[in-house]
């Protein structure tokens, strides 16, 4: 079996985080390819490397000195190898640094060092050879990424020098320059490198034993999920779980390549397992994988008397697209539509949106109704599960919230109702207590 296990910034933090580190990665020889993150916050009151990166290249725009801020990142690198008895020349690397940062450094390579640093560091104390992103993770010059050339080379430094560990969140342009990610990269790295050498479980490697059925900030002690679809993941994430953000999870849906998201701190809990399909277990009873929501929401409403009602479906579809307002969910009527969109989406466009539906559409009303939330019963059994809509809506009754709107897909993986947004973390309660099982 091969693994790739990719290390988040708070799994990188410090020199007893290594330790874990190490040791994760010492207990498992299938753990191949190694990805780490900048070092993260070692405490609250702590500052990420990234976030100290770009304060020191705000310093350069304005012609303010960054010596104190890069003094305190050597530091914090050069006491990681003290602390674990490294020979990493910490001290010549940022005076190499401060010189060329003189004569012009572009942010994406100034930003970049906060992960080569860390990787430098790693790979020295794991004892496995580093791999530089810059000559196996490539951009073209519109900065999109060169997927076929990265996974040529990334497999290509396996194959030569076996296990390896590679820096995230930064690749490199045609010109030899670094060129960062979005925020989050280094899960992208992670899931490219899994993805180009067919890797049997990419596991993901940060402080949360997985992801949990609710959001915890509303929910006491919800329960973990241990295992769940691609396609649970990606309803729960669109609905604003904090889950994987979906760039970083393609390119090992893509090769049908389990994700395994673990705790670096709780190293033998197996977390939670996502693969494209799942061989269910008759034993296990719950058929609500997670519970998830966002606030922010307008329900747009048109009516009309006798609506040729695909008529002006499409033309109030063309009006939004021109506003560039995406319609979240829709619920049709005999003589009636409704939207429901981003509030932000709107805007101060709001009136001339609705002045060019009731142009075009000619209804006989348009209703607004903001400050509505959204949440969604995410799971795949709901399918199979005869009554589910009925046990939802009659809980949330009783519980004395009132539902705005209702809509489910296709694929039936979930269940999304509109509630007032004061009303938003108790409808969340009550479908979590009536259907975490």
């Amino acid at each position: 079996m091969l693994k790739v296990a990719k290390f988040g910034g708070s799994s990188v933090a410090g020199a007893e985080q290594f330790k874990k580190v190490k040791a994760i990665v010492a207990s498992d020889p299938d753990r191949q390819i190694i990805v780490v993150s900048a070092a993260g916050k070692r405490d609250k009151e702590d500052h990420k490397i990234t976030d100290l990166l770009y304060l020191c290249n705000a310093h350069r725009t304005y012609g303010v000195s960054c010596d104190e801020i890069l003094g305190q990142i050597e530091a914090r690198f050069a006491g990681i190898r003290d602390a674990l008895g490294l020979s990493f020349d910490v001290e010549g690397e940022f005076a190499a640094l401060k010189a060329k940062l003189v004569k012009g450094m572009s942010v994406d390579e100034l930003v970049s060092r906060g992960e080569y640093f860390t990787a430098r560091l790693m790979a020295e104390y794991l004892e496995i050879p580093f791999v530089d992103a810059v000559d196996c993770v490539f951009f073209g010059m519109d900065g999109q990424l060169d997927q076929e050339k990265t996974y040529a080379a990334i497999a290509g430094a396996y194959a030569k020098c076996g296990r390896m560990v590679l820096p995230g969140f930064y690749g490199c342009i045609p010109t030899g320059r670094p060129r960062l990610m979005p925020r989050g990269g280094g899960d992208i790295t992670g899931a490219l490198a899994a993805a180009a050498v067919n890797a049997d479980v990419y596991e993901n490697w940060t402080d949360v034993s997985g992801i949990l059925m609710a959001d915890p900030r509303i929910v006491k002690d919800p329960k973990p999920i241990a295992e769940m679809t691609y396609g649970e993941l990606r309803e729960l994430s669109f609905m604003g779980a904090s889950v994987l953000q979906e760039d970083s999870i393609l390119p090992v849906r893509e090769k049908g390549i389990a994700l395994n998201i673990r705790n670096t701190n709780e190293p033998d809990n197996p977390g939670t397992m996502i693969r494209e399909n799942i061989v269910e277990s008759e034993e296990e009873d719950r058929f609500i994988t997670g519970i998830a929501g966002r606030k922010g929401f307008t329900i747009l409403t048109v009516t009309k008397h006798n609506m040729e009602q695909s008529t002006a479906l499409c033309q109030a579809l063309t009006i939004l697209d021109q506003y560039r307002v995406r319609a979240e969910h829709i619920t049709l009527g005999l003589d009636s539509f409704a939207f429901v969109v981003s509030t932000a989406a709107l805007g101060d466009a709001v009136y001339e949106l609705i002045a060019d539906i009731k142009k075009s559409c000619r209804p006989d009303d348009v209703d607004l109704r903001d400050g509505i939330a959204l949440v969604a019963s995410v799971g795949r059994k709901m399918t199979f599960r005869p009554g589910v809509s009925g046990r939802l809506f009659k809980a949330i009754g009783e519980g004395g919230v009132n539902i705005r709107t209702i809509a489910q897909g296709a694929d039936e993986l979930a269940i999304v109702i509109g509630v007032e947004e004061e009303d938003y973390e108790t409808a969340i309660r009550i479908m979590y207590e009536g259907f975490a099982g």
